[in-house]
């Protein structure tokens, strides 16, 4: 194995864990998705550099890719953000494990990979704004009340409502609500309503 792979393995597993112990579990506090993560990583890795060739490698990776897309449908649901740092993950497995001679392309992609992340999944970035699921306990059915209603139970601006299921029978909705926090709100969460009626659910926990 040529020299420079080798440091491109250790870069790689550097990377690896300031993705999964630097910037996922200090923000998000899943153990589980953390060994996920560095399994993927290491593992991709490890395939890719037994494998060798920079044309196997890259064929392998186009099939790892189909395999992860699919990797929703099985064991617990995950979050696209989670998604996003699965293949995170897996493209810098791929980076680290190809046989190459250069080394500033592969460190910089990497570098750019965790710098990306750190930026997009960072909690200043678009802190006001908020995703929940509603179950309210009246059936309204025109848009411009129902916004209203949301507005004053939420504390926030609605920005865009999907109503996902109307029950006039036992007058309750389910809707899908995004919405931003006023300015003084920032950087504190929406306050639990106290309603029997109205139940909120974090996105992850959908």
């Amino acid at each position: 194995m040529p020299a420079p792979s080798l440091t491109l393995i250790a870069v790689d597993i550097v990377a690896a864990l300031i993705l999964t112990l630097g910037l996922y579990y200090p923000r998000h506090r899943r153990r589980d998705l953390m060994v996920a993560f560095l399994g993927v990583n290491i593992g991709v890795l490890a395939v890719t550099s037994v494998l060798g060739g920079a044309q196997i490698a890259a064929g392998l990776g186009l099939g790892l890719f189909g395999v992860l897309s699919i990797i929703r449908l099985r064991s617990s649901e995950i979050s696209q953000r989670e998604v996003a740092y699965y293949f995170s993950a897996l493209a810098m497995g791929l980076i680290g494990g190809l046989a190459t001679d250069e080394l500033l392309m592969p460190v910089l992609l990497t570098a750019m990979i965790l710098a990306v992340m750190w930026v997009a999944d960072h909690p200043a970035v678009l802190a006001r704004s908020r995703h929940q699921v509603v179950r309210l306990d009246r059936a309204i059915a025109d848009e411009r009340e129902l916004r209203g209603e949301l507005e004053r139970r939420l504390g926030g601006r609605v920005t865009a409502v999907s109503v996902q299921e109307l029950d006039f029978v036992n007058d309750t909705a389910l809707i899908d609500v995004r919405y931003r926090l006023p300015q003084e709100a920032r950087g504190r969460l929406v306050a639990p309503l106290r309603t029997r009626a109205v139940q909120i659910a974090p996105e992850e926990a959908r």
